[in-house]
């Protein structure tokens, strides 16, 4: 089903990081700029959700609809870094834990699936909440002000950012020490 109300609404995520990302370059004044990317981030990331109620709602989960969600949260997370990094809202040490984690367990997935092993690297709960996390911690970022007159949202989102980097590597660990035992036994053979 490549062409259902869940998969368009994931296929608008990945069509429309151009125009996050083009944001910053309209010359408008920075709190603006911020207010919209923070705006179209966070409806972005609702769109994830709200394709997967859909799938289950309408009944129409598919393939390759479970194969493109999980690459247009990566290519969203994945520009919106390279975006802050860009921007000198965040280090680029932490980019590189967060892209180089999406990489090797893709890569991962991908490895386990072909020899059929895939069950072992299934997503896990330590995985949902480091994602929660970056996608709370990315808006804030984004934004780069002060809401409400009290919450900094530079501060509370390298914060949540940095703990985002350390459960990227949690999760990433978690992964391959299941994998672990697959991978023995093909080495041996």
């Amino acid at each position: 089903m490549f062409f259902t109300i869940p998969t368009i609404l994931t296929w608008t995520r990945i069509i429309a990081i151009p125009l996050l990302v083009g944001v910053f370059y309209l010359g408008l004044a920075h709190p603006v700029q911020n207010l919209i990317a923070t705006v179209m981030f966070v409806v972005f990331a609702l769109t994830d959700w709200l394709d997967g109620y859909l799938a289950r709602k309408l009944n129409q989960a598919s393939s390759f609809g479970a194969f493109l969600d999980p690459v247009a949260d990566k290519f969203l997370v994945c520009a919106s870094l390279l975006v802050l990094v860009h921007l000198q809202r965040t280090d680029v040490f932490v980019a590189l834990i967060i892209i180089g984690r999406e990489i090797a367990i893709s890569a991962l997935r991908e490895w386990m699936a072909q020899i059929g092993a895939s069950k072992s690297v299934a997503v896990h709960m330590l995985g949902k909440v480091k994602t929660t996390m970056q996608m709370v911690a990315i808006p804030f970022l984004l934004f780069d002000g002060v809401l409400f007159g009290v919450i900094d949202t530079g501060i509370w989102g390298t914060g949540l950012i940095w703990i985002s980097a350390v459960l990227t590597v949690w999760s990433m660990v978690y992964y391959l020490q299941k994998a672990l035992p697959e991978i023995r036994k093909r080495v041996k053979h």
